[in-house]
C-alpha cells in the first residue's frame, strides 16, 4: 500500500511516519506540508506544498490512501475566513483531489471537540462544537461533509493527545502553576498518547470499515488535579481572566488559538470508546499516568 499524507510535519506525524514506515504492509510513503520534514526513511518522500495547491491530484495518484491531518490548529494572527479556507474548503478539495487520483482508502483526523460537551459519548452524540471554537467548528463542519460525500472515510475522534510532541500551548498550560476557578463538580476531561492515535490510523488504514471512531484513555481527570499533581502550590484562576490572557496573546503576539480553548477547561467531556476496540480492533498502550509521564 502506499500511503499520501497531508500535514507531514505536524506534531502527530512525528509519532505516526515511524510506524507508518515500519509497517510491512506500506510500500511508499509521500508526505506534504508548508513546513520541512522532521523525519527521514527510505521509503518517505517529503514535499514542500500546500493542500491547495493545482498540482495535487498529480502527486496523489500511484496511492491507495489517503491520511489528512493538515489542519490550522492555533490561528495566531490568521483571519477567521483563512482559516475556513485552509481546514474546511482546502481539506474538502484534497478529499475531491484524492478520489479523481484513485484512491478508495481515507482516513482523517478529527477531534473529540467537536462534541462541545458531555459524559460518556459515543459516535452517535450529535455534533455540538463551543461556539467561537473555531477548530473545533471546522472539524465538525469537514465531518459533516464527508459523511455524506466519503462514507467510508474513517474519522478518528481523540481527546487531547498528549506525549513527547503535544502542542506546545497544551504543555505550557500543564506547566504553569494555575488551574481555572470553576464550581463544583469540576469539569472531567480525557486525554489520549499520541502513539496510540498513531495506531489507530495504522488500524483504520487497514481495515475495511468507515465512520467515526472515539479515542481516549478510559479515566477521566479534572484540570485542577492535573496541575496540582506537577504542582503542590498552584492557584485559582478565574475563567475571565484565563480567556483575556488567551486573547490578548493573540492579539498583540500572534500566539495561540481563540479564547474559547480556554473555555473547553470549563466543560466536562468524556467518551466511549467501545467502538474502536470492537470494530477497529484498538488496543491503546498508554493508560492516564504513562501518558501524563510523557510531558
Amino acid at each position: 500500500m502506499n500511503v499520501f499524507i497531508t500535514g507531514s510535519s505536524s506534531r502527530l506525524a512525528r509519532a505516526l511516519l515511524p510506524r507508518l514506515c515500519a509497517a510491512r504492509d506500506i510500500g511508499r510513503v509521500t508526505g506534504i506540508d508548508l513546513e520541512a520534514p522532521h523525519f527521514q526513511h527510505p521509503t518517505f518522500t517529503a514535499r514542500r506544498a500546500d493542500i491547495r495547491d493545482a498540482q495535487l491530484e498529480q502527486l496523489l495518484r500511484g496511492h491507495d490512501a489517503l491520511v489528512h491531518l493538515a489542519f490550522v490548529v492555533m490561528r495566531g494572527r490568521m483571519s477567521r475566513e483563512q482559516m475556513f479556507e485552509i481546514n474546511v474548503t482546502g481539506s474538502m478539495r484534497v478529499f475531491h483531489a484524492a478520489r479523481a487520483a484513485g484512491i478508495a482508502r481515507f482516513v482523517l483526523l478529527s477531534s473529540a471537540a467537536v462534541y462541545g460537551s458531555g459524559i460518556h459519548l459515543d459516535e452517535e452524540a450529535p455534533l455540538h462544537p463551543l461556539p467561537g471554537f473555531f477548530y473545533a467548528e471546522h472539524k465538525a463542519q469537514l465531518e459533516k461533509m464527508l459523511a455524506i460525500e466519503f462514507p467510508d472515510c474513517v474519522r478518528l475522534r481523540p481527546h487531547v493527545i498528549l506525549g513527547p510532541n503535544a502542542q506546545p500551548l497544551l504543555k505550557t498550560m500543564l506547566r504553569r502553576p494555575f488551574y481555572l476557578r470553576l464550581p463544583r463538580p469540576h469539569p472531567l476531561l480525557q486525554c489520549v498518547h499520541e502513539d496510540d492515535v498513531a495506531a489507530a490510523v495504522l488500524l483504520g488504514l487497514g481495515r475495511g470499515i468507515g465512520g467515526a471512531f472515539n479515542l481516549a484513555v478510559e479515566e477521566s481527570f479534572t484540570y485542577r488535579e492535573l496541575v496540582k499533581r506537577r504542582h503542590k502550590l498552584s492557584l485559582p484562576l478565574p475563567l475571565t481572566a484565563a480567556r483575556a490572557g488567551a486573547k490578548l496573546a493573540r492579539m498583540f503576539y500572534g500566539w495561540g488559538g481563540e479564547p474559547a480553548w480556554v473555555s473547553g477547561l470549563a466543560h466536562s467531556l468524556t467518551l466511549n470508546c467501545r467502538r474502536a476496540l470492537v470494530e477497529l480492533g484498538w488496543r491503546r498502550e498508554h493508560d492516564l499516568a504513562s501518558t501524563l509521564k510523557t510531558l
